[in-house]
């Protein structure tokens, strides 16, 4: 069929109608249309061709015209879309690069095979519009709350209908025990927004910790107002989860704001999310006074927190352990996540046989290092006393106060302490020099014999070899692997060594080598302090 012998407004017709019923700009449906046109005018003319195709939007004509680009003559790749300056005088008066050369050719005959090429075009064009606009309006609304209707399930997905678009809820994105049919309402949590070059851009979750954080906020008007404020989410979809929130009015109390009268914010919350079980919990500054909320409802008696690893030791009465604990683990691991710190917990008992084990290392080791008899050992080591170290190097006034221990037995007892360690040290450093340890390392200021024996068993044997290390292969860390916390051991770590001392070891060695300028060192140091006034 010819173009020109359809209703020419059927066109402009058929380009509304879509763009109506995919809320798309006309004008896209349109653009598409000449595309397809061109297509099916250059199969026809020959590919080679510039072919373009305008639609008048008024009247719906269609207009077919071949174009020619004027270009230098060393420039010429296609003769039937690209002409020299001296072949365009032929029609130009005065052309010039970059001139266009528009003659109208006459409309095609739209084939079976035409119509259909040019069908796809359009249906492709029209996708790619539609997919452009459900992107731009949901991509400021991640974070949110949206309602939809299931509209049909794909392996295990759900494909919601939320208004003018899809959403995908994966499987593992629902809550274990829920089940949808078609035409079901239900309420999400929009996760992610992002460009695909198919299949739903929205992603939707309802095991996201978040999705209970926005639920709150919509039941609690304290929560929107910003009086309260929520902390931390921890959840076990379909199961239990923890909430922790803090209120900056003294008059109101979160934990309460957020039950409701007779439970009823807290209860609308639980409906929601298929009965999972929310502990609501003050928050505290204090991490300690926080890690004893979030256990509930066990008791807890002491806590030890090691911050350098981010770790802490919960001691429970024995009885308590199976509640701290959990069904399957589950309360300890959402406090655990709540607070952000590795939790190990230890009853009453364990925590004693552990302290015992310990006190009795040390006796042993004040036994065999100062020659002494187990009472003066156990009466050092309850005490305080740790290592030898403390005993060599204390005031003597310390040694003093404790009963029994009078001014000759301090002395004896320190020079011991002393002796024993110069004859360590001395052992330490022949060893070293035994693994190669140059001179540039051992004078270096910081490193004691020991932790160079330790840099020479590892193939530290230069300042330029210490130098190049990273603060963690010194002091050691932790890095996560698929959710999982891995220890990386350093090489002074046993010695106690802070990855701020690692810093200034591993930075004070390259400014003696002259790697690092010092007055470059301080500008970000005076740049920091300028910063904390202005904030101030």
């Amino acid at each position: 069929m010819a173009i020109t012998s359809a209703n020419q407004l059927e066109l402009l017709q058929t380009a509304e109608a879509v763009a109506r019923e995919k809320m798309i700009d006309p004008d896209l449906v349109i653009q598409a249309m000449e595309d397809s046109l061109a297509r099916a005018a250059k199969s026809r003319y020959g590919a080679e061709m510039d072919i373009r195709v305008k639609i008048d939007r008024k009247t719906g004509r269609a207009s077919f015209t071949r174009v020619r680009t004027v270009v230098e003559d060393e420039a010429v790749e296609n003769h039937h879309a690209q002409v020299t300056v001296k072949q365009a005088k032929t029609w130009l008066a005065d052309p010039q690069i970059g001139d266009e050369i528009i003659d109208e050719v006459p409309p095609v005959d739209l084939g079976r095979i035409a119509a259909q090429s040019a069908k796809q075009v359009i249906l492709q064009k029209v996708r790619e519009a539609e997919r452009d606009r459900q992107f731009e309006e949901f991509k400021d609304r991640k974070g949110t709350i949206i309602n939809g209707a299931v509209k049909r399930e794909e392996y295990g997905n759900v494909i919601v209908d939320i208004g003018r678009g899809e959403g995908i809820l994966r499987r593992n994105e629902k809550i274990g025990r829920e089940a949808y049919r078609i035409g079901d309402r239900i309420r999400c949590y929009i996760k992610d927004v992002r460009r695909e070059p198919r299949g739903p851009q929205v992603f939707l979750s309802r095991t996201d910790p978040q999705f209970m954080a926005e639920l709150f906020k919509m039941e609690v008007p304290e929560i929107y107002d910003g009086i309260i404020e929520i902390k931390a989410v921890a959840r076990d979809p379909g199961s239990r989860a923890k909430i922790a929130v803090i209120s900056y009015d003294n008059s109101i109390d979160p934990v309460g704001a957020c039950v409701g009268m007779r439970g009823s914010r807290v209860q609308a919350v639980v409906n929601e999310l298929q009965g999972e079980k929310i502990d609501i919990i003050p928050w505290n500054q204090d991490q300690a006074t926080f890690l004893v909320n979030a256990l509930q409802p066990a008791e807890v008696s002491k806590v030890v927190i090691d911050e350098e690893v981010g770790k802490i030791e919960v001691v429970v009465p024995d009885e308590q352990l199976s509640l701290a604990i959990g069904r399957r683990g589950q309360n300890v691991r959402l406090a655990s996540q709540l607070t952000g710190l590795d939790i190990d917990i230890m009853t009453e008992a364990e925590e004693s046989a552990r302290r015992q084990a310990e006190f009795a290392e040390r006796t042993q080791l004040f036994m065999d290092t100062l020659d002494v008899d187990e009472m003066m050992a156990q009466l050092l080591v309850s005490e305080g006393f740790t290592n030898l170290e403390e005993v060599a190097y204390v005031d003597l006034d310390e040694l003093l106060s404790i009963d029994g221990f009078d001014e000759d037995t301090a002395a004896e007892l320190q020079a011991r302490a002393r002796d024993f360690l110069e004859a360590a040290n001395a052992k330490a450093m022949e060893n070293a020099r035994a693994l190669g340890v140059e001179d540039s390392l051992v004078e270096f200021e910081g490193l004691t014999p020991q932790m160079l024996e330790a840099l020479g068993q590892d193939g530290i044997k230069t300042l330029e070899d210490f130098a190049t290390c990273a603060d963690w292969e010194l002091a050691g860390g932790w890095t996560t692997e698929n959710g999982q916390r891995k220890k990386d051991e350093g090489v002074l770590e046993k010695f106690d060594m802070s990855l701020e001392e690692a810093q200034t070891l591993i930075m004070t060695a390259r400014v003696m080598l002259g790697w690092v300028d010092p007055a470059d060192l301080e500008k970000p140091a005076e740049d920091a302090a300028e910063d904390a006034e202005a904030e101030a």
